[in-house]
């Protein structure tokens, strides 16, 4: 038996491709979520209303400080012992996205402390409300600078959606296994399962890194 089978990797290239579109859905999906949900954090942080502010840093620092797989095993085993049962796929998502907002809103809340003081003086002087001060003053200076950092959390999501092969969700690395487990041949459904992460995540890094040097360099 060949250690590469062409016609095999040829077979199975239609499942691992299906697995590919569910990873990149998660991660989109999970992505928006953690963009928007640690931005809303960042926002309601820098505002520090009483109660709110430590109740956040305490979901803050436990979501951050346990790993995500025992996240994912809670939400998809534990909470149906509450009357709430969600699919794989929507576990998946809300935990990534959950689990990452936590880390980009400290992205958030650094670019938004790294905006001179002038800045919110000048825009209270000017009597300008509130909601206009975040969405047309700060935040369009704030988030640029975060762009890289936040590129680098969107990539570390696509790599962790494997984890979610824990609960059955047939991502790339799962399609992988169900391939090989058909045949008792691995080599090829993880290899190109690993090719295909390669692929997607270095072309992303380059990008992510290209905008850091174009960061450095304003």
């Amino acid at each position: 038996m060949p250690l590469w089978d062409w016609d095999y990797a040829i077979e199975i290239l239609p499942a691992l491709l299906r697995g590919l579109v569910t990873t990149v859905e998660i991660t989109l999906l999970g992505s928006v979520l953690a963009l928007l949900l640690g931005l809303v954090i960042a926002v309601l942080r820098r505002a520090r209303i009483p109660v709110l502010d430590p109740l956040l840093w305490a979901v803050v620092e436990v979501i951050r400080s346990t790993p995500l797989l025992v996240q994912v095993f809670f939400l998809f085993f534990v909470l149906p012992g509450f009357g709430i049962t969600l699919s794989a796929f929507v576990v998946g998502v809300l935990a990534l996205g959950v689990h990452y907002a936590t880390y980009t809103s400290e992205v958030y809340r650094a670019g938004i402390d790294a905006i001179p003081r002038g800045q919110w003086e000048a825009a209270t002087a000017l009597s300008l409300p509130r909601s206009r001060v975040w969405t047309g003053v700060i935040l369009p200076q704030a988030i640029p600078r975060v762009l890289p950092a936040l590129g680098n959390y969107v990539i570390s999501m696509f790599k962790e959606v494997p984890l979610l092969l824990a609960i059955g969700v047939v991502e790339l690395v799962n399609a992988g296994r169900q391939a090989g487990s058909e045949n008792f041949r691995y080599i090829e459904p993880y290899t190109i399962a690993g090719v295909f992460f390669l692929l997607l995540s270095y072309p992303a890094s380059i990008l992510v890194r290209r905008l850091e040097r174009r960061r450095a360099a304003v």
